[in-house]
C-alpha cells in the first residue's frame, strides 16, 4: 500500500453506497489529514421507502443527506453526475464523466465499488453498483492516465491525463485489507442516520452494521491480523494501479 497519500476520491453509485461500507475508513483518512472528494453517480430517485414522498423530490432529498453524512466524516466536497438510480450503465459518458472528476481532484488513491458480483453478500452487488465499479476501475484504467482518451477533456476543459496509484475496493468477495474503525464507529452511525430516507425505517440497523464488523473482524483475524476482541472493521481488496 501506499502512505504518501494527500487526496483521494472516492466513486459509488448511490448517495449513501459509501457510508455503509467506507464512513469509518473515511473518518480515519481525514483524520489523517487526506483531502476527500465524493463522486456518486446516480441521482438516488428510487430509493427510500416513504410512499408520501413525491419521487421527484428524493433526489434533492438524498443529495441533502449524503451532504450531511459527508459532513459528519469531514468531506466537504461531494459532486453529482446525476444518472438515473435503477439505469445505471458502464457508457462512455459515464467514463468520461469519472475521468473529469480524476483529473480535476488528481487523487493519489481511489476507493469504489467492486465490480465482481459478491455471491456471500448479494445486497452489496446491486446492478448499479456492479456498473459504477466497473465504469470507476475503466476511468483509472486506461482513461484518465491517457492523455487520447476522451480528447475533448483535455482539449475543451485543460484536464490533462492523471494516473491513479492505489484503488481500494468495497464489497469485494476477496478482501484483503482491514481496517480497525472502532474509534470512528460513532462518526459512522452519525454519517448512517444522516441518510433518514433510507435508514430510519430500519429496526436495528445499528445491530446490522455491527455484526457485518465483527464479521469483517473475524476474515481478519484468520488472515492473521492481530485486533482487539470487541473489533470493529471495514474490509477491502487493495490494488496497486500506478
Amino acid at each position: 500500500m501506499i502512505t504518501d497519500v494527500s487526496k483521494a476520491l472516492v466513486v459509488t453509485a448511490h448517495p449513501d453506497d459509501v457510508d455503509f461500507g467506507a464512513a469509518g475508513t473515511i473518518a480515519s483518512w481525514v483524520a489523517a489529514g487526506i483531502d476527500v472528494t465524493y463522486c456518486i453517480c446516480t441521482d438516488g430517485g428510487a430509493g427510500g421507502v416513504d410512499r408520501d414522498v413525491p419521487r421527484s423530490e428524493i433526489p434533492g432529498i438524498r443529495r441533502t443527506e449524503q451532504i450531511a453524512a459527508a459532513k459528519a466524516c469531514g468531506v466537504t466536497d461531494v459532486r453529482f453526475l446525476g444518472y438515473l438510480d435503477g439505469e445505471l450503465v458502464v457508457s462512455h459518458d459515464l467514463r468520461r464523466d469519472i475521468v473529469r472528476v480524476i483529473r480535476q481532484v488528481q487523487p493519489d488513491r481511489m476507493l469504489i465499488q467492486s465490480p465482481e458480483r459478491n455471491w456471500g453478500r448479494i445486497g452489496a452487488s446491486h446492478p448499479d453498483h456492479l456498473a459504477a465499479g466497473e465504469a470507476a476501475i475503466q476511468a483509472i484504467y486506461p482513461d484518465a492516465r491517457n492523455p487520447f482518451a476522451h480528447p475533448t477533456l483535455l482539449n475543451d476543459e485543460g484536464l490533462d491525463a492523471w494516473t491513479v496509484r492505489e484503488v481500494w475496493l468495497m464489497a469485494d468477495a476477496n478482501p484483503n485489507h482491514w481496517v480497525d474503525v472502532t474509534a470512528h464507529l460513532d462518526t459512522k452511525f452519525t454519517a448512517l442516520d444522516a441518510h433518514a430516507s433510507q435508514t430510519a425505517h430500519m429496526d436495528d440497523m445499528r445491530g446490522m452494521i455491527t455484526q457485518w464488523m465483527k464479521l469483517g473482524a473475524e476474515t481478519a483475524r484468520a488472515n492473521g491480523i492481530d485486533l482487539p476482541a470487541d473489533a470493529a472493521v471495514e474490509a477491502f481488496r487493495v490494488v496497486s494501479t500506478g
